[in-house]
């Protein structure tokens, strides 16, 4: 089993390398979702690990439809991305109708002539039609495809992953992610997803009036027990 650990901190990355993931998607903002983290923040974990670096491209909250200035901009991330080392970029694109958007292609073929891998993320939970989608992704080169089933965990969307991997598995990988937890992180061994995503951290306090945000650290425990199973 593959895992990749979602983290927006070096620490995270560490971690990730001590327990044996393969990757991480490096984010920031993970409380809307994830966006593109800083070139510092991607270059320390580069420089502090040795796990497989793939940062997110994803510049603004609130969904996935990008203009033409948009594309401009997350091509600048892409190559700050490769400059800082990442091994790999992460983004998602769609029309205003919830199908994959022609754009990505673009991206795509810029991240490819860096020698990025490029996954599509979890915008595919939105699409509607789910069985056209995965086609545009592999028809566009795209190398793993990060879901959730179209339900709010994998767990939920267990069944749709499954038909995912049985008929589209040998053309890109197929990634769980959501809610992954050691309860449940067996059943996507059982059908035969090999690259499961998750989330290890928790909050040391909490934020106050102003509006900081919560104090994050990495669970090392989660870490460990998902990657204790296989």
């Amino acid at each position: 089993m593959n895992f990749e650990i979602c983290t927006d901190c070096v620490e995270g990355a560490m971690a990730a390398e001590k327990y044996g993931a393969k990757r991480i998607e490096l984010c920031s903002a993970l409380s809307v979702g994830g966006l593109t983290p800083s070139f510092g923040l991607i270059q320390q974990c580069v420089e502090n690990s040795s796990v497989e670096v793939h940062v997110m491209i994803r510049h603004k909250e609130g969904g996935f439809v990008c203009s033409e200035l948009d594309i401009n901009l997350m091509k600048v991330d892409i190559s700050m991305a490769k400059q800082a080392g990442a091994t790999g970029v992460v983004f998602g694109i769609l029309t205003a109708e919830n199908t994959v958007s022609n754009k990505n292609k673009e991206l795509l073929n810029f991240a490819k002539q860096l020698n990025l891998e490029v996954t599509f993320h979890r915008a595919f939970d939105f699409l509607i039609d789910y069985k056209k989608g995965i086609e545009c992704l592999i028809n566009f080169g795209f190398d793993r495809l990060l879901t959730s089933g179209l339900k709010k965990t994998a767990e939920e969307g267990l069944d749709v992953i499954s038909f995912l991997q049985q008929h589209y598995g040998d053309q890109l990988q197929i990634m769980a992610g959501s809610g992954i937890n050691s309860s449940n992180a067996s059943k996507f061994a059982s059908i035969e997803v090999n690259n499961l995503h998750f989330t290890a951290r928790k909050p040391i306090s909490f934020g106050n009036s102003f509006s900081m945000g919560d104090v994050m650290v990495v669970d090392e425990e989660k870490i460990r027990t998902i990657t204790n199973l296989f």
